[in-house]
């Protein structure tokens, strides 16, 4: 079933950016490289000049993942030399299933978005994201998954209660690096 909205729906999955080598701490702890950091920023000014703001965001609970999302909301706000464009707030959801997450459990948490967002970003880990941009577009399947600070933009023609295998297309793909 679709709805009055549903070509305008547009879920942008963002692999974490470059994190620092595992320690003796636990794997969730896990910061952002300095280059991570400048790489999700220029994430987020790529979304902003690509009026790719979102209304709802779904980031893993870890501190990588956050910490991804945190930058990325600063390049949106225009912040040299990003050169973003200031929108609305997101929604933010941190998801403990977002964490070390199959493809099956981000399409779960991608269902129970509600039906008014029109942009949904996702933030998470490999494999669970790259097998999610498989199974979501396999025509446009990258063998090697997505790298980190990696954007797929996908598009769909249904609710996200019914995004399922096969129920979007892939309109952009981006490698940021700040």
């Amino acid at each position: 079933m679709t709805d009055a909205y549903a070509q305008d729906r547009t879920l942008v999955l963002l692999r974490h950016a470059k994190a620092d080598p595992p320690g003796d701490g636990p794997d969730v702890e896990r910061p952002l490289a300095p280059r991570g950091r400048a790489d999700a920023a220029a994430a987020g000014g790529w979304l902003a000049r690509h009026a790719l703001l979102p209304d709802v965001v779904i980031c893993s609970v870890a501190r990588r993942t956050r910490e991804t999302w945190h930058n990325v909301a600063i390049g949106m706000t225009g912040a040299p030399p990003e050169n973003g464009s200031a929108g609305p707030a997101p929604a933010v959801h941190y998801e403990t299933d977002a964490y070390a997450a199959h493809p099956e459990d981000l399409l779960a948490l991608l269902r129970r978005v509600g039906p008014d967002a029109r942009t949904v970003l996702l933030i998470a880990h490999n494999p669970g994201i790259s097998l999610l941009s498989a199974l979501l577009a396999p025509e446009r399947e990258d063998q090697d998954g997505l790298r980190t600070s990696d954007v797929v933009v996908h598009r769909t023609a249904v609710g996200w209660e019914e995004l399922a295998g096969r129920s979007t297309v892939i309109t952009a793909w981006h490698t940021a690096r700040g």
